[in-house]
């Protein structure tokens, strides 16, 4: 159940590659507490850190896209909103105690974050790369 990072994710920017190693070990921290049948209050904490470094990758991924010009900044911006707006309705449902969605959430981070890496996220890196 949790994610193996794979070496052809790697942008070969230092900062970027490990605020995504990050993420990844954050998400398979939340599947971690989920598969041993922590607490919702355990699930809850580990999604709430999630979200913020979350938010803080996509600032700095942001503005190393703004600092050299890359041309697909808006369109990056955008999916990086409704990966946080989407999270957030998640997160509130956990809150209220709607333990159902929790693998629903599991699944969605994992997919996501994957494919973001793999796709979206490479396609900066023929600007970004040995600039950054």
């Amino acid at each position: 159940m949790a994610i193996t990072w794979n070496d052809s994710w790697n942008t070969k920017i230092t900062v970027i590659d490990q605020q995504h190693r990050k993420l990844v070990n954050l998400v398979n921290d939340l599947g971690e507490a989920m598969r041993v049948g922590k607490s919702k209050e355990v699930v809850n904490d580990v999604l709430t850190v999630l979200v913020d470094y979350t938010k803080t990758h996509f600032r700095a991924e942001e503005a190393l896209m703004r600092q050299h010009g890359y041309s697909e900044l808006a369109e990056h911006q955008k999916i990086h909103e409704e990966f946080v707006n989407k999270v957030s309705e998640f997160k509130l449902k956990v809150e209220s105690g709607n333990t159902v969605v929790s693998i629903a959430i599991y699944n969605f981070l994992s997919d996501w974050l994957v494919n973001h890496i793999k796709g979206e996220d490479q396609k900066y890196i023929p600007i970004l790369q040995g600039k950054a």
